[in-house]
């Protein structure tokens, strides 16, 4: 099981391996990751809201991230003008194995990969239905990018690429951050909530 702000370590470590970006950097109010993308140069992923108006000032680069675990109100209250504030995400835990689900019909299911990355690709007739990747880090499997394309909702394809990835990773301590419609989604699942996590960036071409 994992703990108190061991969950933001924990998944940033995962997230990492599933980005395949450089690895986390220990931070005194959190981590920094060097993603270098346009327009994602830097996130910081820091674990309170008293962190954010020292770093809003001292890091306010274009193509730079903020990711705050604490209440929206006081994340925003250290924002300088220059930081874009995006909506609310939340970073969730599951402990034990991931609830199997049935493969429905004219579905075939694709497992991929080798310790510490795995991908689950779902197909219907060849074409693309839903997909995700999961991470091994520190015993934590982090989920990722865990998509079902729209003319394949609502048929339990989630639920499939969730305990396929699961059973890959093969631990009974699960982590991912989600966006505000996947928290209702995974909730209902079983997960809970450890922390609202706030994004805000500096977009390039801000200066």
């Amino acid at each position: 099981m994992i703990t108190g702000m061991d969950i933001l370590g924990a998944w940033v470590r995962g997230w990492v391996v599933s980005r395949a970006v450089p690895e986390a950097v220990a931070e005194p109010d959190g981590f920094r990751v060097d993603v270098g993308l346009p327009g994602h140069r830097v996130r910081y992923l820091l674990r309170s809201p008293p962190a954010v108006a020292p770093r809003a000032r001292t890091v306010a680069e274009p193509g730079t991230w903020l990711k705050t675990c604490g209440a929206r109100e006081e994340v925003l209250a250290g924002l300088t003008p220059e930081w874009e504030a995006r909506p609310t995400e939340y970073l969730m835990t599951f402990d034990g194995g991931i609830p199997p689900a049935e493969v429905p019909a004219g579905y075939d299911v694709t497992v991929n990969g080798d310790e510490p990355l795995w991908s689950v690709s779902v197909t219907a007739g060849g074409e693309p239905a839903a997909r995700g990747w999961v991470a091994v880090a520190d015993g934590v499997a982090v989920f990722d990018r865990i998509v079902t394309e729209p003319a394949h909702r609502r048929r339990g394809l989630g639920r499939v690429v969730m305990h396929r990835l699961g059973s890959a990773a093969g631990v009974p301590s699960s982590a991912l951050l989600a966006s505000g419609a996947g928290h209702g989604l995974y909730g209902a699942l079983g997960w809970r909530v450890a922390s609202e996590v706030v994004p805000a960036q500096v977009p390039e071409g801000a200066r």
